[in-house]
This record gives structure tokens, sequence and C-alpha cells, in this order.
């Protein structure tokens, strides 16, 4: 009797299918556990947010970093904008924060760059800038 020819290529994919199969189902279970995990990160952003004023004043130089510095100068120096080095000496927070929020459109600066906790904590950390 000869051998059947088509058994290996058969049983090749078998296997393989078996495999898709396998991947398939530990996929789904590594999605599931991501998912989970994204959940948890958002739950303790939300409670930072509620929880941290304090964490926004830390954060006004960052956040000033990152939408800001490119105008105003890294080192508060200037640039495109105007140096802010003493602005807390000529402007209080209040005065920074609607600043802020209603801009100097003839100078170049759009209003609403930043806005809400992000606006009164840069507003806060330059107010102390003197």
């Amino acid at each position: 009797m000869k051998k059947n020819p088509v058994i290996p290529y058969a049983l090749i994919a078998g296997i393989g299918i078996l495999l898709v199969i396998i991947v398939s189902v530990v996929g789904l279970n590594q999605q599931e556990a991501i998912q989970d995990e994204q959940n948890g990160d958002q739950k303790q952003e939300e409670e930072q947010d509620q929880s941290g004023a304090g964490e926004t004043a830390a954060n006004g130089e960052e956040i000033f970093q990152n939408n800001c510095a490119n105008c105003h100068g890294s080192d508060l120096s200037g640039g495109m904008g105007p140096g802010l080095t003493t602005v807390g000496s000529k402007y209080s927070e209040e005065e920074i924060r609607e600043i802020i929020a209603n801009g100097f459109p003839d100078a170049g600066m759009q209003p609403g760059i930043i806005d809400g906790k992000e606006a009164d904590a840069v507003a806060q950390w330059l107010s102390e800038q003197k």
C-alpha cells in the first residue's frame, strides 16, 4: 500500500487551525486585562482630580512648559512673547488668570490656550514669579 501524501498537509493544517484558536483565546483574555487596567487608571485620575488642589499648583510650571514656553521661553525670558520673569510683581493671580483666559490677540496670544484648573495652576505659579 502507498501512503497518502495529503495526510501530512492535513495534519499541519489542523495544527495551524488549533494554534490560531489558542492564540485568539489568549488574546481575548489579554484584551480584557488591558481594558480593566485602563478603567482602573481612569478611576485613579478622576480621584486625583477630585482630591488634589495642591497637585495643580505643583503642575503649574509643567503646564507652562508644555503650553507656553514656546513663546515665553522655558526660563521665562521671553521670545516671540514677552518675558515673564517678574510678571508676579506686575499682575495679581486673578489678573494673570484673566490674561490667560482672554489672551492678547493683537500681540499674537490667542485666548483659551489653557483653561480651567490648568489655567488656575499656571496663574498661581506665574503670580509667584517676582
